[in-house]
């Protein structure tokens, strides 16, 4: 469940919060009162070890007292501002990689409340190029990462695995953008990328204003037969709606996105990934006696921000 945490950590905060506000308004006073009827009847001032020993605070109220705090500006920084995600799998590859942190930024496009999502206010426009996570929409319960390749209005045609993308057109402009092909240059690999056994090509394109690397598969053949079928479109062209995006996965035949289930609605916007600040190798045999879960290395040298 994508939004457990959110709701969970919003939960807690708030019951700590409840805790802390229920002692400080009706168990202090009575603490005070007591400690205060003491250094009356004594004629002098208790020091904070004799005051405690009086009249202690309830461990619940005391617990809650000192977590509070720090529960809220995790709340207020992971809601509003930056959330850490962890990358699962291979479809962001080369540019992210499976074992991956990121930082996503939360108000790149939106401010929303962290229980249900629901928009407060606009501060931002996705722009084509933009990695982003989003609610995947078959199952929002679930988050997705992927590449904006199309804005609303946008003319999208996959074509035996060549982009080519017609901006909409944008109102009393005097010329209407022509429909292009997305251009790409193989590049030379320092590192060479797999699928199973199939080492992968590496290109570089470039998407609106981001150029970033793509790799493709020589041995798959186009799937265009399970591509989403948009009503009035041929099979590997869609129009993207109004208030809809289109996404894809740099490793393009290796990724789950837009071309296979459709567009993403606004609403299910998260934010836009930002920084790579962990990255783990996962590659531990299986006879290992440490779970899989266990990092094998440290991959210092993906840190740093994305493209």
């Amino acid at each position: 469940m994508a939004n457990f945490y959110s709701i969970l950590l919003t939960l807690v905060t708030i019951a700590a919060g409840l805790v802390w506000l229920y002692d400080a308004k009706f168990k202090k006073p009575t603490r005070l009162t007591r400690i205060a009827e003491e250094e009356q009847r004594l004629q002098q001032q208790l020091d904070d070890e004799a005051r405690e020993r009086l009249a202690p605070q309830g461990r619940v109220a005391e617990f809650a007292q000192s977590v509070f705090p720090i529960l809220f500006v995790i709340l207020i920084v992971r809601s509003f501002f930056y959330e850490p995600f962890r990358i699962p799998s291979a479809s962001m590859m080369p540019t992210m990689l499976a074992g991956d942190f990121i930082l996503v930024q939360k108000y790149s496009y939106s401010i929303r409340d962290p229980l249900f999502r629901t928009e407060l206010f606009a501060t931002g426009t996705p722009e084509r190029g933009e990695i982003a996570v989003f609610k995947y929409p078959v199952n929002p319960q679930v988050d997705f990462i992927k590449r904006i390749i199309g804005t609303p209005g946008d003319r999208i045609i996959y074509r035996n695995k060549t982009l080519y993308l017609e901006p909409a057109c944008v109102e009393q402009s005097a010329e209407c953008p022509q429909l292009q092909v997305i251009e790409r240059d193989v590049r030379p690999q320092d590192e060479v990328y797999f699928s199973r056994s199939t080492p992968l090509v590496r290109y570089r394109e470039q998407i609106g204003t981001v150029e970033h690397d793509i790799l493709i598969d020589p041995t798959i053949a186009p799937r265009t037969a399970y591509f989403y079928q948009q009503a009035g479109t041929a099979p590997d062209e869609w129009i993207v709606p109004e208030g809809h995006y289109f996404f894809m996965g740099d490793n393009r035949d290796n990724s789950e996105d837009s071309r296979y289930w459709g567009f993403v609605p606004q609403d299910n916007l998260v934010g836009r990934a930002t920084f790579i600040w962990m990255s783990f190798e996962m590659n531990r045999d299986a006879s290992s006696w440490l779970p899989q879960w266990v990092p094998t290395a440290v991959r210092w040298n993906r840190l740093g921000s994305v493209e």
